[in-house]
């Protein structure tokens, strides 16, 4: 059984920006390992950034990925405040759009909310989804937060104009039928880990990291995962297993 979900300490909360520094630092000198990463096959990938940030925050990830093969689209809509009506709609149609024109699943990157919303948008068109991979993402029920966060939201819906055009990603409509891994590192001080873990299950995984909440998008152990996890085959999922050499990077503690 999951760990019940619980609320970061402050004092992580309160040093996350020089532990975010610390993962800039670490992929600078891992940058070279990337080369050997898994190549991608060209499939369109579509990076969904947290609250409050935008594409600016996802450059990174986003580079390298391209840089792997990856045909990556970030999400062009500004500053992430919300499930608003024009991000629910444009949101949707993009995904639409990306599978019609290549033909091919669109795999989803989501970090933090950006997770969330992948998620609602896999099990919405699962048959325009090949799989998705999200990052400090509370994809874990209940979490006492997040149904306060819930009755918040709805408490307040009329000053959000389109918001209840989403489902809350928090109720967990319907049932997630893609690939999924869930990344979390237990150093969180946005979201506690404990809420990042999916029950496992079939084509569903966790996989930890070491690091910050704010320095998931350039961590090199997420990089390295989501080379691995974008890399595979369409219909050839099996768990993640870190390569020789790289172990430290990925703790396997339960």
């Amino acid at each position: 059984m999951p760990a019940v979900p619980r609320r970061p300490s402050p004092a992580a909360l309160l040093t996350e920006p020089p532990r975010a520094g610390l993962d800039v630092a670490a992929l600078a000198a891992a940058w070279p390992l990337l080369a050997a990463a898994r190549r991608g096959d060209g499939h369109p990938v579509l990076v969904l950034p947290g609250l409050m940030t935008g594409d600016p925050a996802t450059a990174v990830l986003r580079t390298a990925l391209r840089a792997l093969g990856h045909d990556v689209s970030g999400w062009s809509l500004g500053t992430n405040r919300g499930p608003t009506g024009r991000v629910v709609d444009t949101l949707r149609a993009r995904l639409e759009r990306l599978h019609r024109t290549s033909g091919r699943r669109v795999s989803l990157v989501g970090w933090s909310l950006g997770g969330l919303y992948a998620q609602e948008l896999a099990r919405a068109a699962p048959g325009s989804v090949r799989g998705l991979v999200t990052l400090g993402t509370p994809v874990a029920r209940p979490a006492p937060w997040v149904r306060t966060a819930s009755a918040i939201a709805d408490a307040g819906a009329h000053l959000l104009p389109g918001a209840a055009a989403l489902p809350r990603p928090w109720a967990q409509r319907g049932s997630l039928r893609v690939p999924a891994t869930s990344v979390y590192t237990r150093a969180d001080g946005i979201v506690h880990w404990s809420s990042c873990r999916y029950e496992v299950r079939a084509r569903r995984e966790n996989v930890e990291v070491r690091g910050s909440h704010l320095g998931l998008a350039c961590n090199p152990a997420v990089l390295w995962l989501l080379a691995d996890r974008l890399g595979m085959a369409e219909g050839a999922w099996a768990p993640f297993r870190p390569p020789p050499g790289l172990g430290l990077l990925f703790p396997r503690r339960r």
